[in-house]
């Protein structure tokens, strides 16, 4: 079995905010990520796919194609975005990183799901030291 990973960068906004809750619990457990004046992140995307390589390319799947998918069906709809307001998929989703990431993997899984790889899994770098890693389970 192969694993292939494509590198991906987007910034974004957001703010952490539960809705049921009041405004001092909202502080008290997301503390400067529920600033009502929103924050961004410089996030990085790693999208594995595992697989065999197609014995005529040698190949998972092109590179170019792999980037162009991340390009059009993501990072066209976070980047510079406010992922509370502005991107659909994460609509009535509190915007963490743990469902952002879930997100962009039901984007994807339909589509790098072929008969010689998978989609294996999304890596989400919300900070240098802060990712969170899905593999649809």
């Amino acid at each position: 079995m192969l694993y292939l990973t494509r590198k991906e960068h987007f910034n974004a906004a957001h703010k952490l905010w539960n809705a049921h809750w009041s405004p001092e619990k909202n502080f008290e457990v997301f503390g400067k990520c529920a600033n009502p004046n929103w924050h961004g992140h410089n996030f990085d995307i790693h999208v594995t796919i595992k697989g065999t390589p197609d014995p005529d390319t040698g190949m998972l799947i092109n590179l170019t194609e792999l980037k162009k998918i991340i390009k059009d069906e993501v990072i066209e709809r976070i980047d510079h975005k406010n992922l509370n307001l502005d991107v659909d998929f994460m609509e009535g989703k509190l915007t963490s990183i743990e469902n952002l990431a879930i997100g962009i993997w039901n984007i994807l899984f339909p589509i790098l799901d072929r008969p010689n790889f998978k989609l294996y899994s999304i890596k989400l770098y919300e900070t240098e030291r802060n990712f969170v890693e899905y593999r649809g389970e």
